[in-house]
């Protein structure tokens, strides 16, 4: 069992950051913009980098309307969301050199499969967080495809 990183963030500024990435992804694919792509990409390649606390998104709404209406703390394991980052940056970044060098229809469909995914982890169903937190044993909550992965995972 890894060890959690805790890290304190406003829930609203955490959710404005898992909406506004899934947003950017689908206005992305709505109107076939690839620079939409790429600003998606940055901001998942940012707050992987400068972790969750300091995520662009995040300290964009905790210092604008968080302190207008003040909402109320959320813990989350850094280590987790920082993997959830990465992962979307990777798949990002595949789309990006489909969409500019390789195949645009296979960047496009990457695109599509990366709004589903950022959305259905927005929604609080199984994301790269909780794919994360079940193969770690950080906490009891594993998802179907958690369960499926960790029976492959090698020891």
């Amino acid at each position: 069992m890894k060890e959690q990183r805790p890290v304190v963030v406003p829930h609203a500024a955490f959710n404005f950051c898992k909406y506004s990435v899934a947003s950017i992804f689908w206005l992305s694919l709505i109107f076939q913009n690839k620079l939409l792509v790429l600003v998606g990409f940055l901001l998942l390649l940012l707050s992987a980098l400068l972790k969750v606390k300091m995520a662009p998104l995040v300290l964009l709404y905790t210092y604008t309307i968080d302190k207008i209406f003040p909402s109320k703390s959320e813990i989350l394991d850094e280590k987790a969301v920082c993997f959830a980052h990465m992962v979307g940056t990777i798949i990002s970044g595949i789309a990006l050199l489909f969409l500019y060098f390789l195949n645009p229809i296979i960047g496009w469909i990457l695109t599509g499969a990366l709004a589903v995914l950022k959305t259905s982890a927005s929604l609080g169903f199984c994301g790269a967080m909780k794919l994360y937190s079940c193969l770690n044993n950080t906490n009891g909550q594993c998802c179907r495809v958690g369960k499926k992965v960790k029976q492959y995972k090698v020891k």
